[in-house]
């Protein structure tokens, strides 16, 4: 029976001229079991052929941590352009592998009391949708803008800003005169519609009714007259006749009847009943 590779460390070669040319690490002592120049080249060879750095470093019998501390050392710049790149190439090729498993599936052996007696291929749905949304998000994204590519969102928001000054340029401006006259257009229709709202109401009164508010009205300005005139004479009881600096006032007796009110020409809101 074939023992099948662990996926985590399993290599596929890298084509030549993939990975950049770096000058490994100086170090200050050569040792053979060290990071030597030909060890830090497998490295990143391995390390773009799996696209793991454990596997990598497990590839070359070294630590991840010692991976680690040669990266920072002076002069690593290089060695960490190129573990940049190896790792670029390591998951382009994870794609790669992933999309042919989605295509084509995986052959799974098929036992029986422990005796092998086939094979089956198991294909995994998700990972398809997986590596479709991620590679055609125009057509596969789940959710929408959520699954469109940084390019796209630039595109989006610059066409955004372009329409937002299209419009703003379209709009005309308004200036305060114009705006008062809306105003009191608005106002001025809703005087209309009360006014000729309470005509109506008068309209389906009867005329008892009438009557009977007109008298209302009579009886009502007579009280007002009435309470007017008091007031006035107590005025002149607490003034008294010695008192010198005050105007001329005239003793109680019938009041004339108030002049005309002109017609309001002017309604603001607050007659309306609304209440700011």
């Amino acid at each position: 029976m074939t023992r099948r590779k662990d996926p985590r460390t399993a290599r596929t070669p890298v084509p030549a001229g993939q990975l950049p040319a770096f000058t490994p690490v100086p170090r200050q002592c050569e040792r053979h079991d060290g990071w030597t120049p030909a060890r830090q080249i497998a490295f990143i060879e391995a390390l773009a052929d799996t696209g793991s750095v454990a596997a990598a470093c497990k590839a070359v019998d070294m630590s991840q941590p010692g991976a680690y501390h040669l990266r920072r050392q002076p002069g690593a710049e290089e060695f960490r352009i190129a573990w940049q790149a190896a790792l670029d190439c390591g998951v382009q090729r994870i794609e790669d592998v992933a999309m042919d498993r989605a295509l084509n599936g995986v052959v799974e052996p098929l036992y029986s009391y422990g005796t092998l007696i086939g094979t089956r291929t198991r294909y995994n749905d998700r990972l398809l949708m997986f590596m479709l949304r991620n590679r055609a998000p125009h057509r596969f994204a789940e959710g929408g803008a959520k699954g469109l590519s940084a390019l796209d969102a630039m595109q989006i928001e610059r066409l955004k800003k372009q329409w937002r000054k299209e419009w703003e340029s379209q709009q005309r401006h308004v200036s305060a005169d114009e705006v008062r006259a809306s105003i009191d257009k608005k106002i001025e229709e809703i005087r209309r519609r009360v006014e000729g709202e309470q005509a109506a109401a008068w309209a389906k009164l009867s005329e008892e009714t009438r009557s009977a508010w007109t008298r209302f009205v009579e009886l009502r300005e007579r009280d007002w007259d009435a309470a007017n005139a008091d007031e006035a004479a107590r005025a002149l009881v607490n003034v008294g006749p010695m008192s010198k600096g005050l105007p001329n006032m005239e003793p109680p007796g019938p009041r004339k009847p108030p002049p005309p009110v002109p017609p309001k020409t002017v309604w603001t809101l607050r007659d309306e009943g609304f209440d700011p």
